[in-house]
């Protein structure tokens, strides 16, 4: 079981991305970089104290829009290669230097939207009316208008933006460059122990034995970081209240709620009536998978496990290829030559070596196709999750396509709602190719032991956790590590009750998520797989209508608010119904889990 994990270097480069499709060589990366420096210190001297009439607004966001692409394209590029060796010096040097040039360039330039806020109304509502490019951008400046600085305190913020990223980078170097995971014993047998190896193949390991002693291991190892984690992400939100403050907002999270276009309402719906309503269900599955797997107790460490590990079949990378392209075929010819594409063009690095970060994200810079971060462990729950990536970069080729740079930026409350859909169209893909129980069975308990475990109770036990941390720091408080493991303690055992033990290390859960350090993200994975579960309804009952529906939507990007897309695909996010529905319906799939098993054991 297991694998030492490679140094970047000696990894086959069939398994990595071609970031040349951005740069081709350096020399074009820093050509581009230099061709940025120009047109911003040239923005500056052409624009700087004269945006006080609608066309010279125009003319300078025109530039501006030119300028965002060179920032995308240079700050994506050196992301992506420090995510992958998070140990190479060269790359985090990179990194830095860009870094430091793109908050400089923001601090010359935040003079373009104070000027425009400053201005006088009937200016800025003229520069609205004569250009469609840059409406949106200029309506959400107007609606930025209540909370803005004062010109120099907004220069001083964007000069320091590179340094108020400093918590999550502090975060990233300790989980990928500094925790060295020893390898541990079970029966006389050593297991290397490495962060993608444990939650991509330790957590879903069907020997009882070898899966406690690899959670106590990987605990043990997080344990020990604990303090610089709880130091970093304290500054983290500290960090986030002294701006919601400075800008006048309420609370913390009313100020992260507003660049999302929701009310929190609706985000305390999402977090409220989950850990109420679906936490019945999912202790039911639990239940399941303790009498199936005969267990003592059911713990905490035991929650990924397969309903049935003998039916698990392996998946290499080339036989993905059939179940990804069946599945998203639906979605249209280009979708699916995207798809081909991904593979044939080396969008996806599939590598797991050292030093790279865990999980899996797509990145979709603008002027360029998406890159797709994955550790492929031949799982079926790898499928699922290159499918889930590949939603995004679906999503940003159709908004990319239609829309400009200004108009890309999607609310975080519905960015998750088109990967998610493509896990479930995967899900009803298997069902439709295989009419065998055991298959059945083993489809649907991928899609609650990945699909909606991962997003409605992962990130939203999440979401349940820092919500609790915010309400501590908007009464003035801090968190340290005891408080943190304290919170997520008590929401683990609010949501999982008598069913399941939460053991020594689960409480460290806190320390695993990159989206601490990302505003209020953990939560938009329920809200857009609520919208997806309802979509993926429509289209099975619908058909093409649905499909034309959700492209329709993929190709808005933020031209519509999160309330404005779910309704253009037929779903009311307004009201509880949705997300009734949606816990209704993986209630369901338990059931059906519960009784095919049943009907296979007797």
């Amino acid at each position: 079981m297991g694998k030492v994990l490679k140094e970047r270097k000696d990894i086959d480069q069939s398994l990595t991305w071609d970031l040349s499709a951005i740069y081709a060589t350096d020399e074009k990366f820093q050509s581009a970089v230099k061709e940025m420096k120009e047109l911003a210190l040239k923005m500056e001297k052409d624009y700087k104290g004269k945006l006080n009439a609608a066309g010279k607004i125009n003319e300078c966001l025109d530039e501006l829009r030119k300028l965002y692409q060179f920032r995308d394209l240079t700050g994506s590029y050196v992301e992506l290669l420090v995510a992958v060796d998070y140990a190479n010096n060269e790359n985090q040097d990179k990194y830095s230097k860009i870094t430091n040039i793109i908050s400089d360039i923001d601090s010359r330039l935040s003079f373009i939207k104070s000027e425009i806020i400053q201005g006088h109304d009937e200016i800025l509502e003229a520069a609205i009316n004569m250009s469609k490019e840059n409406s949106n951008y200029l309506k959400d400046i107007k609606r930025e208008k209540a909370h803005a600085l004062h010109p120099e305190a907004e220069r001083v913020l964007a000069a320091l933006s590179g340094a108020l990223e400093a918590p999550y980078q502090v975060y990233e170097q300790a989980k990928h460059a500094d925790m060295d995971f020893k390898s541990f014993t079970v029966n006389g047998i050593e297991y290397p122990l490495g962060y993608a190896l444990f939650e991509n193949e330790y957590e879903y390991e069907n020997d009882t034995k070898v899966r406690r002693a690899a959670f106590k291991a990987f605990s043990d190892k997080l344990r020990e970081y604990q303090y610089t984690t709880a130091a970093a992400y304290q500054v983290q939100v500290q960090k986030e209240k002294n701006m919601a403050t400075l800008r006048g907002f309420d609370s913390v999270i009313d100020s992260l709620l507003f660049p999302q276009k929701v009310d929190s309402k609706l985000y305390n719906r999402q977090i409220d009536l989950i850990t109420e309503k679906l936490a019945l269900h999912m202790r039911k599955y639990a239940k399941l998978l303790k009498k199936v797997h005969k267990l003592d107790e059911m713990t905490f460490a035991d929650l990924k496990i397969a309903v049935d590990p003998e039916y698990d079949p392996n998946v290499t990378i080339e036989q993905s290829k059939k179940y990804i392209e069946g599945a998203l075929a639906v979605l249209g010819d280009d979708y699916l030559e995207m798809v081909k594409k991904a593979y044939n063009e080396r969008w996806i690095d599939f590598a797991q070596n050292k030093g790279k970060s865990t999980g899996g994200f797509c990145a979709s810079p603008y002027g360029s196709h998406s890159f797709i971060l994955l550790s492929w462990s031949e799982k079926m729950a790898e499928v699922f999750t290159l499918a889930h990536e590949l939603g995004h970069a679906g999503h940003f080729k159709l908004c990319n396509e239609s829309q400009n740079i200004f108009d890309v930026n999607v609310s975080t409350y519905f960015v998750e709602a088109p990967s998610t859909m493509n896990e479930l169209l995967m899900a009803n893909y298997l069902l439709k190719i295989n009419e065998d129980k055991r298959f059945r069975r083993w489809v649907l308990s991928s899609m609650i032991g990945h699909t909606y475990y991962h997003n409605f109770i992962t990130h939203l036990l999440e979401a349940a956790y820092q919500r609790e941390v915010y309400r501590i720091i908007d009464e003035g408080g801090s968190v340290q590590a005891s408080t943190l493991s304290k919170i997520k303690k008590e929401v683990l055992e609010k949501f999982w009750g008598e069913d399941v033990k939460i053991i020594d290390g689960a409480e460290l859960t806190w320390m695993r998520q990159p989206h601490y350090y990302m505003g209020l993200y953990s939560y938009t994975y329920s809200a857009g797989l609520t919208i997806a579960t309802e979509v993926s309804k429509r289209i099975l009952k619908e058909g093409q209508r649905a499909i034309d529906d959700w492209r329709a939507v993929l190709r808005a990007g933020s031209t519509k608010t999160p309330v404005e897309l779910a309704q253009m695909a037929g779903v009311d996010i307004t009201t509880d119904k949705p997300l009734f529905d949606t816990i209704e319906h993986i209630g369901s799939i338990i059931d059906e889990i519960v009784k095919l098993t049943e009907e296979i054991e007797a």
